[in-house]
């Protein structure tokens, strides 16, 4: 099941997403809650995105590029294993999580080549996830090679 969010329905969620955020904690499901939010805006302010489908994968909310197929997919979770960050999941077979960890070392935790973990204990990076998030959205857009003449 999907929902397309689009930016005049950004708060549009079907039963089963909203269902899956509110399975996790308090703490994680607002931080969680606020990421959604940053990565809809991304998607609006980002040329190119087009609308966003919100859906569940692996039974965590996750966020596609369908319509235009810019992107890779986003998805969000907690593990209880590690009870103070929030996940930020992207495809482990593409760069993102390299290039996340080269622009922003500084700013989150990652693992291995398919997280960036958010500390939920710390304020919110919004601008850093912006950038990550619209990187995400047109990977592959970025990928594609420009028309000959």
């Amino acid at each position: 099941m999907s929902e397309t969010t689009t930016p005049d329905r950004p708060g549009a969620m079907t039963p089963a997403v909203a269902a899956a955020f509110d399975a996790f904690p308090p703490p994680a499901r607002d931080r969680l809650l606020d990421l959604r939010r940053l990565i809809i805006a991304a998607a609006d302010e980002t040329d190119g995105v087009g609308p966003l489908t919100e859906a569940l994968k692996w039974g965590e909310p996750a966020y596609l590029t369908e319509a235009t197929k810019s992107g890779s997919t986003i998805r969000l979770g907690w593990k209880p294993s590690s009870p103070n960050h929030a996940a930020v999941y992207v495809n482990c077979k593409t760069t993102l999580a390299q290039t996340f960890r080269i622009l922003f070392a500084d700013e989150f935790t990652f693992e291995g080549e398919r997280a960036l973990l958010v500390d939920l204990r710390k304020p919110l990076p919004e601008a850093a996830l912006t950038v990550c998030f619209a990187t995400a959205l047109t990977y592959h857009r970025a990928k594609r090679k420009p028309p000959l003449p």
